[in-house]
């Protein structure tokens, strides 16, 4: 059954206390009971922009265009499979958080069957067309995709099956709920991975600037300065987001070659049904 209104505002009201939460599911009992209610079934990929195209590349000179692997083409590959296209009329987190910095009207898009049974007074069903519009207005707004099966969406918002609905997240790094994944459990942070064949490095043009390591830049807190350099360890999940911010040009982001973008919607087709 649907969630009525009024369960959207009494989220938007706690959500603030995502951190609390987020903490707590290092108590063994408690994260196991999360993980379960919550997450069971998991798996979704964060996606690196677009816009670092000049750093994604298939072992080939950025003067080769063509040679880019757009991690975009994921998404677009379920919106084309997709038989029901739906999208949020905002973001909650952004909502709750009332965001100055990113649109609060670009919400999730959820491809599949069980995106007819969400609260019509929430979001709209659209066409193919509008879904790869919308997503491309999500990335024009410098918002990171994660793309996947996530069973929280499927409990919010009171639908099912969780095989039958695929979620299209577009964060922004101040207020989206992953926000919390330098503080759960590994458990449930290990079911949302970096896109496969994604490496981010720095190179010896970095000066120690801090940039990267300022506030609401990397979502898992997975850099730090040592000896005036900047280091990015393996929690890294691969958005890009240094790489953007660094005035440098310092922080690189390739994928290893078109392959591993094929690897990428293999892992998410073999946990969902989108038609």
């Amino acid at each position: 059954m649907s969630r009525p209104l009024w369960v959207v505002d009494l989220l938007k009201k706690i959500y603030p206390k995502r951190f609390l939460v987020a903490k707590a599911t290092k108590i063994p009992a408690i994260g196991r009971l999360l993980d379960h209610w919550l997450f069971n079934g998991d798996g979704l990929i964060f996606l690196p922009q677009d816009q670092t195209a000049r750093t994604v590349s298939v072992n080939q000179s950025i003067e080769r265009p063509g040679e880019m692997v757009l991690p975009s083409r994921v998404v677009e590959h379920f919106v084309e499979q997709a038989s029901v296209h739906w999208i949020m009329d905002f973001c909650l987190c952004r909502a709750a958080e009332e965001c100055e910095d990113y649109p609060i009207d670009l919400g999730c898009l959820f491809l599949g069957e069980a995106a007819l049974g969400i609260n019509p007074e929430l979001g709209r069903r659209v066409t193919k067309q509008a879904a790869l519009e919308h997503v491309q207005r999500c990335r024009e707004a410098g918002l990171v995709h994660f793309v996947g099966r996530n069973k929280l969406d499927t409990v919010w918002l009171g639908i099912g099956p969780g095989h039958k609905l695929l979620t299209v997240c577009s964060c922004c790094p101040c207020c989206c709920l992953w926000g919390v994944l330098p503080h759960v459990t590994p458990r449930i942070s290990n079911k949302i991975q970096r896109m496969p064949g994604v490496t981010v490095a720095v190179s010896d043009r970095c000066v120690g600037c801090g940039t990267c390591i300022e506030e609401d830049v990397c979502f898992m807190n997975a850099i730090r300065l040592e000896e005036g350099q900047a280091v990015i360890d393996d929690t890294c999940k691969g958005c890009g987001r240094c790489v953007d911010i660094c005035p440098q040009g310092a922080i690189e982001l390739s994928i290893g070659d078109e392959q591993f973008v094929d690897d990428a919607i293999a892992h998410i087709d073999s946990l969902v049904e989108l038609t």
